[in-house]
This record gives C-alpha cells, structure tokens and sequence, in this order.
C-alpha cells in the first residue's frame, strides 16, 4: 500500500510540475484566417568578455501551420559579422533519445538589422527566421529533450548545447530549454 501511495505522489509530482501553460503574445482569429503566437523564450544565453548572444524561441501556428521562429541577438563593442538565413538555411535539433529533427526556413533572405546603441556603447545585430518543422516531427520533439541545436546559415554554422536549466544573468529568471518543445509544442497544435 506504501509504494502505491508513493508511485501516485511521484506521478502527480511529475504531471503537477510539467504542465506548462500556454502564454500568447498574438492570438488572432478572422476572416482571413488564424495566427497564434507564443512569447519569446531564452533558450540559449552567452555572454563572455564585450560580447553577449542570445537566443529566444517562440512557436507559432498561422492557417494550420506550425513554425519555429528563431531570433538571435548578438551585443559586442567589436564588429559583429552578419548572418543571413535563406531557402538553403536550416535548423537540425538532436534529441537526447538519438533522433535529429531538421527545420527548414520559408522566407528569402533575410540579414537581420545592426544598430548601435550609444548608451551601452555596444554594436546589436538582431536576426529573426521562421522555420517550418517537417511532417512527423511533432511526436518525437514532444517526447525527448533537445541536447543540441545547430544553425544553418548562409554565412555560418553554429552549435549550441542546450542546458536542463539556464539562469539567465540577462532576464533575471530560470529557463529550461531542453525541455521547451515538451512544454509548448501543445500551445500551437490545432
């Protein structure tokens, strides 16, 4: 009777914690169609000497379709070289359980914006792509964490391990981004 009693307060344990709610930042229904939107996610957070990179996620359902969009934020007092996605570009997710899942971006080329920001001091490139997850993703990326992310540019190729919990010095919060398609792929299935 005591491993039943402790088997269900592990399991509830378990469902209480990992539900995560859906928080949207645009949720629109009308004649011409739907677009739902999650707020941006830090899933990677780098900051070293002058410079810092940043990397927030959001997923978004438009008409039926499911998107990653991906924007990257890079701040440094050096140059910061630009990067492009284009129809070539693409985005590989390899999951703790072996499997790599491959993203592809659906707009033409794109080189993101560089401002300056005078008050820091700091040179800011910001580049944002939607990708198109591929017809039977879903299961996989819902069911397994994500170790690692590699971004393919038209300029460059980058890696990035995702952590079980980041702390991010520049939010002030905690993020867990290898569980994020876990949590919120259900935020935009229809």
């Amino acid at each position: 009777m005591k491993s039943l009693l402790l088997s269900f307060f592990i399991f509830f344990q378990f469902t209480a914690f990992s539900q995560k709610e859906c928080d949207y930042s645009t949720n629109v229904v009308d004649s011409i169609g739907s677009y739902k939107s999650t707020k941006d996610y830090l899933v990677h957070e780098r900051i070293f000497g002058v410079s810092s990179t940043y990397i927030f996620f959001s997923l978004i359902n438009a008409d039926g379709t499911p998107y990653l969009k991906v924007q990257t934020v890079t701040k440094s007092s050096d140059f910061i070289k630009a990067v492009c996605y284009d129809l070539s570009s693409k985005i590989y997710l390899q999951l703790l359980n072996g499997k790599i899942i491959t993203l592809v971006h659906t707009q033409n080329e794109t080189c993101g914006t560089m401002v300056r920001l005078e008050d820091e001091g700091k040179n800011t490139r910001i580049i944002s792509g939607e990708f198109m997850f591929l017809k039977g993703s879903f299961e996989d990326l819902k069911s397994s964490p994500v170790s690692l992310i590699r971004i393919k540019s038209v300029t460059d190729t980058q890696d990035y391990i995702f952590k079980k919990e980041l702390v991010s010095e520049l939010m002030k919060e905690n993020y867990h981004p290898e569980n994020y398609f876990i949590n919120y792929l259900k935020c935009i299935e229809n």
